[in-house]
């Protein structure tokens, strides 16, 4: 069984969609790690992160863990919209898996699909969540509910909502992929690589070796390429 992800116990202070969403990196720059951490996921033969950009009218990245944490980032026209899932929460105790109150107050009305897509909602058509941001095409911050009222999951969870799922796309994304290789698949991975990755760089059959010797150039590149990754021109 897979272990859950390194980042659930990395705070000391409670961590909310609120404090997230501030550090949140624009949509340009998410979507870009986005589909990083898909590559790096393809070169080491994990299947945390994917990335898909034939999402309906748009793209998505999905992140699933295997123990019922999740997310999914959806980016249209329109801008991105963000949910996730942490099954452990005592936001999904209390309201027996039903949508917390406040998570999608002030939600606009140009991301009201995502909350009704079947791929992101319970049986009963309730979207399945514990945390949501959001973020315009041209809003200079990402938003989450107006006043979520975190009690009383917050009396015997740290960080209540989950959203620390998304640290991994904060600035030190490649610290936290190298602890995500290391104790979710045991490998040990060159900082200076990953960083050539999570910079969109041109990918090239070097950087796969040197993440992986036995990763298969040629499959590689075709996931990069379905991922939208820039890829170096290869000689010859």
């Amino acid at each position: 069984m897979r272990r859950a992800h390194p980042n659930a116990w990395s705070y000391d202070a409670g961590v909310t969609v609120y404090d997230i969403a501030a550090q949140m990196p624009s949509i340009e720059v998410l979507r870009q790690r986005c589909k990083a951490l898909a590559v790096l996921d393809a070169i080491i033969g994990g299947d945390y992160y994917t990335y898909n950009r034939a999402w309906g009218n748009g793209e998505a990245a999905s992140m699933r863990n295997g123990s019922g944490e999740e997310y999914d980032i959806v980016f249209t026209a329109d801008g991105a919209f963000i949910r996730g899932v942490y099954h452990e929460s005592s936001m999904f105790s209390y309201t027996d898996g039903q949508l917390w109150p406040g998570l999608l107050d002030g939600l606009p009305d140009v991301f009201r699909s995502q909350v009704s897509e079947p791929a992101f909602s319970h049986p009963d058509g309730t979207l399945n969540a514990s945390f949501v941001l959001w973020r315009r095409a041209g809003d200079e911050q990402w938003q989450a509910g107006d006043d979520i009222d975190f009690s009383p999951a917050d009396d015997d969870e740290v960080n209540p909502d989950g959203s620390w799922l998304l640290d991994i796309l904060l600035d030190d994304i490649a610290g936290k992929y190298l602890e995500y290789a290391e104790d979710v698949h045991e490998v040990d991975l060159v900082r200076s690589v990953v960083e050539h990755i999570v910079a969109f760089l041109p990918l090239s059959e070097e950087v796969i070796r040197a993440l992986n010797p036995e990763a298969e150039p040629t499959y590689i590149r075709a996931k990069a390429e379905e991922y939208g990754y820039p890829l170096a021109t290869v000689a010859g």
